[in-house]
């Protein structure tokens, strides 16, 4: 008899202001968890990183995919900068394969499908990733902050470039 190889995990995380938001995908985007913890706090980076080092020991990925906040990527908040460069070095000592990719390359795989805000990429992925369908949070009033559930879509948006880029056409 045949030994199986399990399908290829992808890992993506989206760091936000109270927390991150994660998603977890079989290799065809069949979504095996996900959600987007708030985490607040003194030591809430700290906290980020057990919570994240608990999901890549529960699930081991074969690829995180994060967002690039280097100087040529996308910039963010030096918190979030520094956590994502925490993140990064976990993978690592895991001997996890991580890619990053920017806010303008994820934005330029979606255009594709005419989604060029926050909240129309939610409703793509949603639309192809049934699973998802309940999480994606009503439109922003402008006077409101964003809802945590977009770090959900905002991880699946990285987790789908990801997918593109490697396999050269859309993961659908």
């Amino acid at each position: 008899m045949k030994a199986r190889k399990r399908p290829t995990l992808i890992l993506a995380i989206y760091f936000q202001t109270s927390g991150f938001g994660f998603v977890l995908l079989e290799y065809q985007l069949s979504p095996v968890d996900w959600g987007a913890p708030e985490v607040r706090g003194h030591d809430r980076a700290k906290r980020c990183l057990r919570q994240i080092d608990s999901l890549l020991t529960l699930h081991t990925p074969d690829v995180l995919v994060l967002q690039d906040t280097t100087r040529r990527g996308t910039h963010r908040a030096p918190r979030i900068e520094a956590l994502n460069h925490q993140t990064l070095q976990l993978a690592k000592q895991r001997g996890v394969p991580v890619r990053t990719y920017s806010r303008p390359q994820v934005r330029e795989y979606f255009e594709e499908f005419g989604a060029t805000t926050k909240q129309r990429i939610a409703e793509i992925v949603a639309q192809h990733t049934p699973a998802l369908a309940l999480y994606v949070p009503p439109p922003r009033k402008p006077w409101k902050s964003e809802d945590a559930r977009m770090g959900i879509f905002e991880a699946a948006a990285l987790a789908w470039t990801y997918l593109r880029s490697s396999a050269g056409a859309p993961p659908f």
